[in-house]
C-alpha cells in the first residue's frame, strides 16, 4: 500500500524529457542554427528511436581533393585559404573523415598529365608526382593538420597512360593486357610517393567510371571481368606483394543501376571477392531516384563489405552566386537533362540542389550504404577550371580575383552529416509516422544518438522525437534540414 508521504513524492517528481540540441539549415536563412525554441502547436507526428536494432557501420562523409580545387586554394589570400580548409576539416567546421583525390590527372585537372609519361617504361623507372606538388598535395597536407580526429583519403584512377592503352589516347580504350602488371606497380608507388611527402592512403578504387563518360574527358574502359581479373590477378597480389595489404580495394565506382552485375562478377566466388574490400557508386544515373534495390542487392552480395558512395554533384550546370534561395529552387539542371536518351529524361527533371543531396544521403545512408563522398569541394563562378570546361558546382564558391569566399547551402547541407555522424557510428532502427519528412538516425561510438530530418514540404511540421519511454517535442521549419544530437 502506497503511504500519502510516498504518493506526494511521485506527484513533485518531474517529468523525463529527452535532452537534444537541434540544428537548422533552411531555406528561411538558418545555416547550421542551433534551435532552442519551438513551435507551441501540438505534434502530429512522431519519430520512436529503437538504438538495439543496428546496421551498417559509418566510414564517414567528406569530398575530393581536386587540383582544381587546390589550383583556387593557392589564388586566395591566406586567410581566406584557412578559411576554406577549417570550415571542411576543423572541429569548428564540418569535420569531413572520408576523402577521394585522382591519380593522374582528370577533368576537374588544369591539363592532363600522367605520373608515367615516358612511354614504354614498364618498371615506371621515371614515375613522379612532381605535378601535384605545387596545389594539391599542401591542400591534403593544410587539410590534415586542420583536422583534429585526421580522415581517410582513396585515390581513383581516371586513366592510365595513354602508352598502356588499346587506343593510346587519355580517353576510352582499354587496358593492354601486357600492362595490367604494370599498372599494378603504378598504384603501388603512388602510395609509397605520397607517402614521401608526409601522406598515408586508406584506399583506392580501381578505376573512375568503368564504363567511360561517353568520350568526353580522361577514361579507360573495363568489363567487370576485366577489373576483376586485374584485381585478383594483379593488383591485390602486388600490393600485398609489397606490404601493403591493408590498403583498401573499391570496385566498381560508377552509377548504381549498373551495380548488380558487377557485384555478381566481384564477389562471385571466394577468389575474386579477396581482394575486394567493397564497391563504390556514384549518383549520376537520376537526379532523384535513390536504386534503393540495387545498393541493397550489392550489400546482401557482400554484407562484410564497404558500400560506399563516391562521387556526387550537381553537374552541367553554371554555380550561382552568392543568391542562396537558388539552391532551395527547382532550377538546376544535370547532364541528363540535355543528354539522356529519349527513354531515360524522366530520371533527370529540373531539381533543387538542397533536396538533391539531402533525400540522396539520406536514402543512401537507410539503404545500407556507410561512406557518402562529394565531388570538388571548392570551384570558381564559372564551375571550373577544368581542361574540358565541365563546368560543375560546389559547396564553396570562390572568385580569386576579388578574393572573395561564398558557402553555399550545399556546404551546410554537407555538414549537418560530416559533422554529426562520426565515422565508426551505427545506424539504427527507427519508425517515423509523418510520410512527408525524410528520415535517419544513428549512434555514435561515444554513445549519443543522432537523427537527421529532412522536411522538403513548404510546411511546418511538429513532431515527438521518442527515446524509450521519453520524448520531446520538436518542430522543423518549411524546407529544412535538422540533425538532432540526444546526449544520453
Amino acid at each position: 500500500m502506497i503511504s500519502s508521504c510516498e504518493e506526494k513524492q511521485k506527484e513533485k517528481q518531474p517529468e523525463a524529457k529527452l535532452e537534444v540540441e537541434v540544428i537548422e539549415t533552411s531555406r528561411s536563412g538558418n545555416k547550421l542554427a542551433k534551435i532552442e525554441k519551438f513551435s507551441k502547436a501540438d505534434s502530429v507526428a512522431k519519430i520512436s528511436l529503437n538504438p538495439d536494432k543496428t546496421f551498417q557501420t559509418f566510414t564517414g562523409f567528406g569530398g575530393a581533393f581536386t587540383e582544381s580545387s587546390a589550383y583556387l586554394l593557392n589564388q586566395l589570400s591566406p586567410e581566406n585559404r584557412k578559411k576554406i580548409i577549417d570550415a571542411y576539416f576543423a572541429d569548428s567546421g564540418a569535420k569531413y573523415s572520408l576523402m577521394r583525390t585522382h591519380m593522374n590527372s582528370c577533368d576537374f585537372s588544369l591539363s592532363q598529365y600522367s605520373y608515367a609519361p615516358v612511354e614504354g617504361d614498364k618498371d615506371l623507372e621515371h614515375f613522379s608526382i612532381e605535378e601535384d606538388k605545387p596545389d594539391l598535395i599542401p591542400m591534403i597536407k593544410d587539410a590534415m593538420a586542420a583536422s583534429n580526429e585526421g580522415f581517410k583519403l582513396f585515390a581513383s584512377p581516371w586513366t592510365a597512360p595513354p602508352w598502356m592503352k588499346t587506343n593510346n589516347d587519355w580517353v576510352g580504350g582499354k587496358l593492354k593486357p601486357e600492362y595490367y602488371d604494370t599498372w599494378a606497380l603504378f598504384f603501388s608507388k603512388y602510395v609509397d610517393a605520397y607517402k614521401a611527402e608526409g601522406i598515408d592512403l586508406w584506399g583506392f578504387t580501381v578505376e573512375n567510371e568503368p564504363h567511360g563518360n561517353g568520350n568526353n574527358w580522361e577514361s579507360m574502359h573495363y568489363t567487370p571481368e576485366e577489373m576483376t581479373e586485374f584485381v585478383r590477378d594483379h593488383l591485390g597480389p602486388k600490393l600485398e606483394e609489397d606490404g601493403k595489404g591493408d590498403l583498401k580495394i573499391l570496385g566498381y565506382d560508377q552509377n548504381r543501376a549498373g551495380l548488380k552485375e558487377w557485384v555478381d562478377v566481384m564477389y562471385k566466388n571466394e577468389a575474386n571477392a579477396k581482394y575486394f574490400d567493397g564497391t563504390a557508386v556514384h549518383w549520376y544515373e537520376s537526379t532523384y531516384k535513390i536504386f534503393a534495390e540495387d545498393l541493397q542487392y550489392a550489400h546482401n552480395k557482400a554484407p562484410d563489405k564497404y558500400l560506399i558512395e563516391t562521387e556526387a554533384c550537381v553537374d552541367a550546370q553554371v554555380p550561382v552566386w552568392q543568391e542562396d534561395d537558388w539552391y532551395w529552387r527547382k532550377e538546376a539542371t544535370d547532364w541528363g537533362w540535355d543528354w539522356a536518351p529519349e527513354d531515360q529524361k524522366y530520371l533527370h527533371p529540373k531539381y533543387r540542389p538542397v533536396y538533391r543531396y539531402a533525400r540522396d544521403i539520406i536514402g543512401c545512408m537507410n539503404n545500407m550504404v556507410d561512406g557518402w563522398v562529394d565531388w570538388n569541394m571548392v570551384l570558381n563562378r564559372q564551375g571550373g577550371p577544368n581542361w574540358f570546361e565541365n563546368w560543375c558546382v560546389a559547396p564553396v564558391i570562390v572568385d580569386p580575383d576579388q578574393d572573395e569566399v561564398y558557402f553555399t547551402p550545399l556546404y551546410y547541407t554537407m555538414a549537418h552529416f560530416s559533422k554529426y555522424i562520426r565515422p565508426g557510428a551505427k545506424r539504427i532502427d527507427f519508425e517515423s509516422t509523418d510520410k512527408d519528412l525524410q528520415v535517419t538516425a544513428a549512434t555514435n561510438p561515444d554513445g549519443n544518438h543522432v537523427v537527421i530530418v529532412f522536411n522538403p514540404s513548404e510546411e511546418e511540421k511538429v513532431f515527438d522525437m521518442q527515446l524509450g519511454k521519453i520524448t520531446k517535442t520538436i518542430s522543423i521549419s518549411p524546407q529544412a534540414l535538422q540533425t538532432i544530437n540526444i546526449v544520453n
